[in-house]
């Protein structure tokens, strides 16, 4: 962190970076969910009191990390809670973390491993375990759970609650499991990984088209997980979400308003990005046992190595789709595969397959569906219906940049 920046900023900059790291050091060492959340709020106020005094410290995580453990074994005094409990932490806690400096990266990312599978543990119920995952792990707001689960944030509030009653009821170890125990949770745990970074790749609300450090925390998870358990599907996943971020340097202007992909300048894509992701996907393909994370990388292959949307092999593409379809069907999905009928036969046979997937009601909420809808109606000049289509998608967007792009493109059609 720069000297320039003031220590307001680079508490807010740490908090940024390191807050789901240091929260899982602190369910460690806390032993409880709960407790550990408000010990890092109260470390971090600490920070913003006392480092304006006395100075940035050497280790500013580890700090934290000290100061937080100590603030959560003062809550568990002041509410005369689990004696055993504070007995536990007092234990637990004697050697490397009473000196803040003995902390080092490799514990860190044990940490983080730990806590991702404690969420994951198939004792606990699958839409419990993946909320509390995405909670706790990756710092999602019970809202953004909550959106992306369709449900109320009230319903996904107790539900997370409820996971967590759970974890401590049955006392559920904080570990990373054995290898056979491992590929028990695999799926669920990439299922974790693969909405963290659909959430990064495209916010789903809010200011910006996208999230950073969420698509950064994926691709850390991503990695540790092939490292772990090199199976076809946590490889083809990692290779999937390299070659969704190899054009992240193209999707948005300088403004940070939304560039489609038949504009976006391909000499920006991340060539090493590409070509590891590409990589990845023969060596998942070739294992012969691959699922769907695997066909939607060969699909974002594809499209990596052509030179236009207009030279793209979209027969390929639709081909991969169908094959998608086989494996989990899905009405996203479906969407997808008519953008690619669109692309491959021409905007009538894909608008045809849109309309009868919403006349099943299935997207009628789902604003991608509607945006496509009026994209091809533009493309075969009917200003009328692609209009009213915009404006539904409109209704029901919440990212800012989008409902930019979107009204952008209506002033377009209406003259």
């Amino acid at each position: 962190m720069g000297l320039e920046k003031s220590i307001d900023e680079q508490v807010a900059e740490l908090y940024r970076t390191e807050s789901r790291r240091v929260l899982a050091t602190l369910i460690r060492l806390l032993g409880d969910f709960d407790l550990a959340e408000e010990a890092l709020q109260e470390a971090f106020r600490a920070a913003l009191e006392q480092w304006p005094k006395e100075g940035l410290p050497r280790n500013p995580r580890a700090w934290i990390i000290s100061t937080g453990r100590f603030k959560g074994i003062d809550v568990v005094r002041r509410r005369g809670r689990h004696e055993a409990l504070l007995a536990t932490v007092a234990s637990e806690t004697r050697e490397a973390y009473l000196d803040p400096e003995g902390l080092d990266e490799e514990t860190l990312q044990d940490d983080q491993l730990r806590l991702i599978f404690t969420c994951c543990h198939p004792a606990l119920p699958q839409d419990g375990r993946i909320a509390l995952a995405l909670r706790e792990v990756c710092g999602l707001t019970t809202e953004e759970i909550a959106r992306a689960f369709l449900v109320t944030t009230a319903t996904m509030t107790r539900r997370i609650a409820r996971t967590k009653e759970r974890i401590r009821k049955e006392r559920l170890p904080y570990e990373v499991p054995s290898r056979q125990e491992l590929a028990r949770r695999l799926a669920a745990t990439l299922q974790v990984v693969y909405l963290v970074y659909n959430e990064g790749f495209v916010t789903t609300a809010g200011q910006a088209f996208f999230r950073r450090d969420l698509t950064e925390d994926a691709l850390y998870l991503g990695r540790l997980l092939v490292d772990l358990l090199p199976e076809p599907e946590a490889i083809g996943l990692l290779g999937l979400m390299l070659l969704h971020e190899s054009r992240r340097p193209a999707r948005v202007d300088a403004r940070g308003d939304v560039i489609p992909l038949e504009d976006q300048d391909r000499a920006l894509w991340n060539r090493e990005f590409m070509a590891e992701g590409i990589g990845l996907v023969h060596r998942a393909l070739l294992s012969g046992r691959f699922g769907s994370y695997t066909l939607q990388a060969a699909i974002a292959a594809v499209h990596a190595v052509a030179p236009s949307v207009e030279a793209t092999d979209w027969a390929q593409i639709v081909r991969l789709y169908d094959m998608l379809l086989e494996a989990g069907p899905s009405p996203v999905v479906e969407l997808n595969r008519a953008t690619a009928v669109a692309m491959r036969d021409g905007p009538t046979a894909g608008l045809a397959l849109i309309d009868a997937l919403l006349d099943r009601g299935e997207l009628v909420d789902y604003h991608p569906a509607y945006a496509v809808r009026a994209d091809l109606n533009r493309r075969l000049g009917r200003a009328e219906q692609a209009a009213a289509s915009y404006r539904r998608a409109l209704k029901l967007a919440r990212q800012e940049p989008e409902r930019r792009f979107l009204k952008k493109r209506l002033a377009e059609i209406s003259g």
